[in-house]
């Protein structure tokens, strides 16, 4: 039986709404460090919003550093956590159909970036304290919303939180999908340097990508040399599904080649378009001077265009708990003889780090390039047998009449590194843009939020 307490959620929508319309106008992407802002401004500021209105609203807010806030809603040490981020992605090179950090409210959605990624999801939760604390009722146990600001680059936040604070015992994320996510790959990205010579036909720069852990959307090279028909010839012969190139000539006699696909997390790659590969792929078959071209085809084998399994790599498996490896080359910053790269791969529990990273360095090296693991992370695994993990399931199955269950994703949530913790919603499908243009969350999703993580909190703490 769903409580009656839980039920009123959607007397609360459009104050949840307002909030949520209000945290996305804070650009809160990591941002130069600046005195007690760890992650930016904008990511500090975000924060301090949220902690202003936790205070208002009665919960006991504690600070930092601006690194994380916390807020208590009973007395004595937290017995349940609920992680939630405030940082988000770029929206560089992404074309919305209205300003990303200016909530639009349309077609029963909430337009904006962050608005499932994962400022809905706070947004859901304050809402749910909210209405216990409305309610008058008394908690047997303790729990604490932790809200961090760097997610999206590392979790660096969470790094300097838990030497201050131990996470408490039960710990849940709406950083992911329902029902209950028990099981994330292991995580590596991988940094990309090597040097390239050119003559009369030269690459000038070749950029892709705005963020390490997304497919990227937009790619741009800038070429000399070689003219705006023969580039022209080549495109219309390599035409990869999904990819559109254009060609552009400029006065000062280089050439502009854009690629433009479809963005997607780097966890559920197949989902996008790589604009980078098929750049790459269409730059290899230019016939430059020096070697960028043998450079440029290296790479194209690696990480041939439409491979997302490593196949190129030579990395490809998977295993019967989390499904295949995943490979993306996500990011190029690449110009004055300097090439860099960046590479995601999500690998099954089966492996560990040390199984993958020297063979993809030896494979790079051959080709003239070196590869550095910038983050490591090992594949995540909570027993689905727990008495947590059993009460979101229940709570799942009671809101919703569907068969609750644990699943496995390419990872990673918010609790990845964590020793016990779950994600457990807030999406209910793929199809709300997260990292990509027009990201959004359905109103009537976001009600259906606040009803269950209402329902949890008050299960697992009553």
């Amino acid at each position: 039986m769903i409580n009656e307490i839980s039920k009123k959620a959607h007397e609360y929508t459009d104050s949840a709404v307002k909030l949520l319309s209000e945290l996305i106008s804070y650009k809160s992407v990591m941002g130069e460090t600046e005195e007690n802002m760890p992650y930016g401004r904008a990511c500090a500021e975000c924060l301090e919003f949220a902690a202003k209105t936790l205070y208002q609203d009665g919960f006991r807010v504690r600070n930092f550093e601006n690194h994380a806030i916390t807020a208590d809603f009973g007395d004595g040490k937290a017995e349940l956590g609920i992680l939630c981020h405030l940082d988000v992605v770029p929206t560089d090179g992404q074309e919305w159909s209205s300003d990303p950090f200016k909530a639009d409210i349309r077609e029963s959605r909430v337009y904006g970036r962050g608005a499932i990624d994962d400022k809905g999801p706070a947004a859901a939760v304050i809402t749910a304290m909210r209405m216990i604390r409305d309610s008058g009722i008394k908690l047997r146990k303790n729990f604490r919303l932790i809200l961090g600001s760097n997610e999206e680059n590392g979790s660096g936040d969470m790094e300097y939180y838990t030497k201050k604070e131990k996470f408490p015992p039960m710990l849940f994320t709406p950083d992911g999908s329902f029902p209950v996510i028990n099981i994330e790959k292991g995580m590596i990205r991988l940094g990309i340097k090597g040097d390239y010579s050119s003559g009369e036909i030269r690459l000038i720069s070749l950029k892709g990508g705005s963020v390490a852990n997304a497919v990227p959307e937009r790619a741009e090279a800038v070429v000399s040399g070689i003219s705006q028909e023969d580039i022209i010839n080549a495109s219309g012969e390599y035409k990869p599904n999904g990819i559109i190139f254009s060609v552009i000539r400029h006065d000062d006699y280089t050439v502009s080649i854009k690629a433009k696909g479809k963005g997607a997390h780097a966890s559920t790659p197949t989902q996008g378009k790589n604009a980078l590969t098929a750049l790459i792929t269409l730059l290899s078959k230019l016939p430059f001077d020096g070697d960028i071209s043998e450079k440029l085809t290296a790479m194209s084998k690696l990480y041939p265009h439409g491979d997302s399994e490593g196949d190129g790599m030579g990395a490809a498996c998977e295993d019967m708990l989390s499904g295949k490896l995943t490979l993306v080359l996500s990011l190029a910053d690449c110009s004055e003889g300097k090439l860099s790269f960046m590479t995601d791969c999500r690998f099954p529990t089966v492996l560990r780090s040390g199984n993958i990273i020297p063979d993809m360095q030896e494979k790079l090296s051959a080709a003239g390039l070196a590869g550095e693991a910038v983050l490591v992370s090992e594949p995540h695994h909570a027993d689905e047998n727990s008495e947590m993990i059993r009460t979101l399931l229940s709570v799942y199955e009671d809101c919703t009449g569907k068969k609750g269950e644990c699943i496995a994703i390419g990872g990673g949530t918010y609790v990845h590194d964590t020793e016990n913790g779950v994600a457990f919603g807030a999406e209910w499908s793929d199809e709300n843009n997260m990292h990509g243009a027009d990201e959004f969350i359905g109103i009537d999703e976001l009600t259906k939020d606040i009803e269950i993580y209402c329902e949890a909190i008050l299960r697992l703490c009553m």
